[in-house]
């Protein structure tokens, strides 16, 4: 098994923490089991089961494995296919040219890659719960590691240190998906901590603005009181990710707020940068199952294992979702064969771009059909369940079913695309020759073959647009990418079937947000719904 300490404290955390969605009037509802919450943070032990599960709510959908929800039936109906990071996937991919979805069904993400969900979409409304769920398990772990609580349970010392350390985690983890959910929904609803929860207690809008400026204000503080980098445990966040998140942030700030940030993203990339990362070696080795070796690369990774983070979401939904590719390719039992990607974005990649890692066997490159042909458009070989020796992951279930990839959350190659965007789009701090310097490295990497790959890069942002699609695919930034540069509901870039057009139209500008979805608008009636829904 991997030497992946947050993840192997996680088989043995708990589900008794949340008071469930903190996002609707359901605020008031109690564990379904018999685990009080005095019980979980009555010892040192406790404390890190239940950082755990803050953490591990981003794995997996329930603590009893695969198929099992957190979240109750009557929000979330299908718990199998609730999972953060395949919602996430989503809502970021697959409603680009990133890919298009081949079934339709009662809980399939049916409309996503059209553009013409709704407020009742189930998709829309998992990734919703799901980072409000998230956040309810982080503001309960807050309230319970504040020091007069840490001190009522006689716990002290190194114990103690740990404890506050794990608390300044769990408000990274609640920055994150409020980002997230910022990115994402646009104005949902602010629940920390400090609020106080009742039987009339609605959670309320406070603005994109307002919300920018409060992640903001709690990821500068972290990242002078998070660990340094490199020094936490694997799987965990120290200061780099704070860093990295504020180098994000600031990227979209133009789209979040109206101003312009780049400067501060050039600020936050330097000093990730300046932490001693460097982009690992082989390109093809970045999402394979004994990934968790790149710490050369990583600043923060989701650890998947195929025995203890059972999901049918996260990197098993990557490996299986790829229509036609073998398991003998893919390292598990096969194809789901649901995910195939448009020719124009195929057509980013040239034949010397190892990162184009198309599976075309028995496929067709121009998606004439979207939906109940698995054949229409390339499929996809970049998650792998077997380790760089080229053996299958060495802990997997009987059944070759779930992945051992772990999902980097942030990773260098971002910093160096982040950095040269900020340049080119006037930020101070940086130099154009230091941000070609960072694309050729990655276009060197990218085309091992090609003697002449330096000179492939280019400084514009056409190029950088398109090089953040190659080396970021399918790891939740496209859509995003493609509003920061006007294209995603507009005329100036179509894909097939985008807005349901085999050759794609230009939709409604309300998809650049999703809506909030109609059940917490029901059960909250201070919430105000985004224009166009």
């Amino acid at each position: 098994m991997k030497n992946k300490t947050i993840k192997s404290i996680f088989i043995l955390s708990i589900s008794a923490m949340a008071v469930l969605i903190g996002c609707t009037k359901k605020l008031d509802l109690k564990p379904t089991n018999d685990i009080t919450g005095d019980q979980v943070f009555s010892t040192a032990l406790g404390y890190k089961q239940a950082i755990a599960k803050v953490y591990g709510v981003m794995l997996t959908t329930g603590s009893q494995g695969a198929g099992s929800g957190d979240l109750p039936s009557q929000i979330i109906s299908d718990a199998g296919n609730s999972d953060f990071f395949r919602n996430l996937w989503y809502l970021e991919c697959l409603s680009t040219d990133e890919a298009g979805w081949t079934y339709h069904g009662n809980t399939d993400p049916i409309g996503i890659h059209q553009m013409n969900w709704t407020n009742v979409n189930f998709t829309v409304k998992c990734s919703y719960y799901r980072s409000f769920y998230a956040i309810t398990l982080a503001n309960n772990f807050i309230q319970q590691a504040a020091p007069d609580k840490v001190a009522s349970h006689n716990i002290s010392g190194v114990d103690a240190d740990n404890i506050k350390n794990y608390r300044n985690e769990a408000r990274f983890l609640r920055a994150y998906h409020y980002w997230v959910l910022m990115d994402l929904f646009g104005n949902p609803p602010l629940v920390t901590d400090s609020s106080v929860i009742g039987a009339t207690f609605f959670p309320k809008q406070v603005g994109r603005t307002a919300l920018f400026n409060y992640i903001e204000k709690e990821l500068l503080d972290l990242s002078n009181v998070l660990p340094a980098p490199k020094s936490n445990e694997y799987g965990r966040v120290d200061r780099a990710a704070a860093w990295s998140l504020l180098a994000r942030l600031y990227l979209n700030s133009e789209v979040y707020t109206g101003v312009k940030r780049y400067t501060d993203a050039i600020t936050y990339c330097n000093k990730v940068i300046a932490a001693g990362y460097t982009l690992h070696g082989d390109f093809s080795q970045l999402m394979l199952a004994d990934n968790n070796l790149n710490t050369d690369e990583f600043i923060w990774t989701a650890p998947y294992d195929g025995i203890a983070t059972q999901t049918y979401g996260g990197t098993t939904f990557l490996i299986h979702g790829p229509a036609a590719v073998p398991g003998s390719i893919s390292g598990s039992s096969g194809t789901w064969g649901c995910i195939r990607i448009t020719q124009q974005f195929v057509d980013l990649f040239d034949s010397k771009d190892m990162r184009g890692q198309f599976y075309t066997n028995g496929q067709n490159k121009i998606m004439t059909t979207l939906l109940d042909d698995a054949t229409q458009g390339y499929s996809s070989t970049k998650f792998r369940n077997v380790t760089r020796a080229g053996v299958i992951a060495p802990n997997i279930d009987n059944g070759k079913t779930f992945s051992s990839i772990d999902m980097p959350i942030f990773r260098l190659a971002e910093i160096y695309l982040i950095y040269a965007e900020s340049v080119l789009r006037g930020g101070q701090g940086g130099d154009n020759n230091t941000a070609l310097g960072y694309l050729k490295q990655l276009a060197i990497r990218a085309r091992p073959t090609d003697i002449n790959a330096a000179t492939s890069a280019q400084l514009t942002l056409p190029y950088i647009l398109d090089e953040r699609g190659r080396e970021l695919m399918w790891e939740g930034f496209r859509r995003t990418d493609l509003i920061r540069y006007n294209e995603f509901t507009t005329s100036a870039y179509l894909w097939a079937w985008k807005g349901g057009v085999a050759s794609g139209t230009a939709v409604d500008s309300k998809y650049n947000l999703y809506p909030i979805p109609a059940d917490d608008l029901s059960a909250n009636p201070t919430l105000i719904q985004n224009p166009g829904y």
